[in-house]
């Protein structure tokens, strides 16, 4: 956790000092933000950000057009963190290209836990090259490609398909998933791994149909 830099946005000063007081004492490097403008050009001055913690509802550049501005450019994992609960707000987090999205009032501890397991796999230097069915994972360069062609994912979409392939041929529930996908203390539910799987099967075009639904349980890679 050493040197680990986080950028913490969020308009109100209280949220951001709570956040920063749990992530310090875990030994992070925090660097705050008290608005969308402020935080992309904190991100763009600084090439060493790990993750981002990002509000949604702020001033002069909210966060949807934060996340949007920052994926133009980096795969960074980012948590958006806001007050709205809405199933809509949290789809749209994820096809914009959030890793996690958590609803305030929420607990410290937990939001240090979901931190901890997205940089643990993300600095995790495995370099096991997996290949199945036309997909190829490099987890080094954390790169994939999908009948030869180079593939661009998110984080969250990469960790997914890795796990998938991993376990190829072998029927996956969705609260398996969740476990492995996302961590054990994720309160997610089934819409979560649904949208992340639609996107990824429209990502790797044709190889996108050896991901299977397995209906009333989850989803199945196939190799064909």
């Amino acid at each position: 956790m050493q040197n680990t830099k986080i950028l913490v946005v969020d308009d109100e000063d209280r949220m951001r000092k709570l956040i920063n007081d749990f992530l310090t004492i875990k030994g992070y490097e925090v660097i705050e933000a008290a608005n969308g403008e402020e935080a992309v050009d904190k991100f763009f001055a600084d090439k060493d950000i790990s993750l981002i913690i990002l509000d949604v509802m702020m001033t002069k550049m909210n966060g949807w057009e934060v996340l949007k501005t920052i994926r133009k450019v980096s795969k960074v994992p980012i948590i958006m963190l806001t007050a709205r609960g809405e199933e809509q707000d949290e789809l749209q987090g994820f096809k914009l290209g959030s890793d996690e999205y958590i609803t305030k009032p929420f607990s410290p501890k937990i939001l240090t836990a979901r931190v901890e397991a997205i940089l643990r796999r993300s600095n995790a230097q495995d370099g096991d090259i997996i290949s199945c069915g036309g997909v190829t994972i490099d987890r080094t360069s954390h790169t994939v490609t999908a009948a030869g062609k180079p593939i661009e994912l998110s984080y969250k979409e990469f960790e997914l398909l890795d796990y998938f392939m991993q376990n190829k041929n072998i029927a996956l529930s969705r609260e398996k998933i969740l476990n492995n996908v996302w961590d054990y203390d994720y309160f997610g539910d089934s819409r979560t791994i649904d949208t992340h799987v639609k996107k990824l099967r429209a990502k790797l075009g044709e190889c996108g149909d050896q991901i299977k639904t397995i209906w009333g349980m989850g989803y199945k890679f196939s190799e064909e």
